[in-house]
């Protein structure tokens, strides 16, 4: 599936900034630390973002909870981070509803706990079963 060519640039821009933290810092740090040095590297990217944004969570048009994502870019892009092991369809299912919940086209979904930056991009009307 390809990426919207208006999204390409920021998302690349991202992942670049991500691969410079792993490169720093390798794996094996709580997920709050690659959150606070990835904003360190967005800023310096002069990439505009919003931390831990929180969501609303509606169920059939009433508001039953909300959630946070750990950065919304330039308003238009969903950044989930995770610092694990090894993702799971749980984690794909996760970042896909959160850009259903918040009406956004594009997310990433990056993962600091492996040997090697993981990401992988979701659009939204994605299939939710996804392999990284």
């Amino acid at each position: 599936m390809l990426l919207d060519n208006r999204y390409n640039e920021l998302t690349h821009a991202i992942i670049g900034c991500s691969m410079a933290v792993h490169r720093m810092l390798g794996s094996g740090f709580q997920e709050a630390v690659y959150q606070r040095s990835l904003a360190i590297e967005m800023e310096q990217a002069k990439l505009l973002f919003a931390r831990e944004v929180e969501v609303p969570i509606y169920y059939k048009g009433i508001d039953v909870g909300s959630s946070r994502i750990d950065f919304l870019v330039q308003n238009t892009v969903l950044v989930e981070l995770k610092a694990l092991h090894e993702l799971n369809q749980n984690h794909f299912a996760q970042t896909i509803n959160y850009l259903e919940a918040f009406q956004l086209e594009v997310g990433l979904l990056i993962n600091f706990g492996e040997p090697s930056l993981r990401y992988k991009r979701f659009l939204k009307n994605q299939p939710r079963s996804l392999s990284l």
